[in-house]
């Protein structure tokens, strides 16, 4: 990425989710899309999509690495780093959670590869909150989520909701 103040090239800052340039010290912070996804690079990776089979883009949701893809708006995460990531935002989630939903048994037919490392994914549901469908990969450990479904996650109900996970309950 390009400063847009003098043109020179701007470096990421790790984990930090913002540029800063190094010739005239401007920061640039990427806006998130509405499920909080920032992408983090102007060129696509040259990895594709699952669904769509589009180029999918550096991302992060809330400084947790993640792809992007900006066709189809679908989010992959290794499973450790999707396990963290809802571990710290349902416990900073605020307002009323969703209401329960539904699984859709057909969303559990497709068969997609991951974008990784190229092997078929398994499809299943989630065994977390949310009430959704996953896909994830055997071999390398990423997880691939549907455009929405993230969100579905951190909004459903749960006593882990709104309660930072690291507090002691007999405290």
């Amino acid at each position: 990425m390009n400063c847009p103040h003098c043109g020179a090239p701007m470096s990421l800052v790790p984990e930090r989710d913002y540029f800063f340039c190094l010739y005239c010290g401007s920061f640039h912070f990427p806006t998130p899309s509405p499920e909080g996804v920032r992408i983090l690079s102007e060129e696509p990776l040259k990895v594709h999509c699952p669904v769509c089979n589009e180029n999918l883009f550096r991302a992060s949701i809330q400084r947790f690495p993640a792809v992007y893809c900006q066709k189809c708006r679908g989010v992959g995460m290794a499973q450790f780093v999707f396990g963290q990531a809802v571990l710290y935002l349902r416990a900073r989630a605020s307002g009323p959670s969703d209401p329960p939903r539904r699984l859709d048994p057909s969303e559990l037919e497709r068969h997609v590869h991951c974008p990784s490392c190229g092997q078929w994914m398994l499809t299943h549901p989630y065994a977390g909150p949310g009430n959704i469908v996953i896909d994830t990969c055997g071999t390398c450990g990423l997880v691939w989520l549907d455009h929405g479904e993230f969100r579905q996650v951190i909004d459903a109900p749960g006593g882990d909701r709104g309660r930072p996970w690291y507090l002691d309950e007999e405290a």
